[in-house]
């Protein structure tokens, strides 16, 4: 079972999405919130798989919300939903540690899709935004590298770079030459070492590492 938090001000809004999700068997609605600081009670009190994180609400935005909510549950996944297709708000969900973004006018079996793969640990991004996000890591220059990075072997720094490009496990494997298995290792040590939630995490920090570039 899957338990799941809805968190937006807007009462229809709330009401439509437990609607949607009830109709999932695998799916759990176990709390709703009005606003930001009631997300993180919410939360706090139902320990959810995953949290669908409206970005703008009073008291405490989305944003903050999902900042201040994984400091206390690193094992809840966190799914911005949002009526603004905007980078700032990407690129900031994204940095306080959100699993994945995706607009309220998406198909609803999309979100359905959404939430169970945030439950299993993967990560998501709407289509169209992934390409945004990368120009706007693109467009910071790098100054310095992470000190992290010194964690990292040689193999592991090259299933890292595939990782921020996009690939899956199965590329990796055959670009490299290992198995899935192998990967799988190396993917699970790389985040481990990075204390990195998930590959979008590992994609932000390729960028901001400057170790791949647009195109690369």
């Amino acid at each position: 079972m899957i338990t799941v938090v809805i968190a937006d001000d807007q009462g229809m809004i709330r009401s439509g999405l437990r609607s949607l999700l009830e109709q999932h068997d695998e799916i759990s609605v176990v709390g709703e919130a009005v606003d930001g600081l009631d997300a993180i009670a919410v939360a706090r009190r139902t320990t959810p798989d995953v949290v669908l994180m409206d970005i703008r609400m009073p008291e405490l935005d989305g944003i903050e919300a999902t900042r201040l909510l994984l400091q206390d549950l690193p094992g809840t996944r966190v799914l911005v939903l949002t009526t603004f297709d905007l980078d700032d708000y990407v690129f900031d969900a994204l940095r306080a540690g959100a699993s994945g973004f995706l607009l309220k006018d998406a198909p609803a079996e999309d979100l359905v899709d959404a939430i169970r793969t945030l439950a299993r640990g993967d990560a998501l991004l709407a289509p169209g935004v992934t390409r945004r996000v990368i120009e706007l890591f693109a467009s910071t220059p790098v100054t310095t590298v992470p000190v992290e990075l010194a964690r990292v072997s040689s193999r592991e720094l090259d299933v890292l770079r595939l990782l921020g490009a996009g690939r899956s496990n199965s590329e990796i494997a055959a670009e490299l030459l290992v198995s899935e298995a192998t990967v799988k290792t190396h993917v699970s040590s790389v985040l481990g070492k990075l204390r990195l939630r998930d590959r979008v995490q590992a994609v932000i920090f390729c960028y901001e590492a400057g170790l791949i570039r647009p195109g690369s």
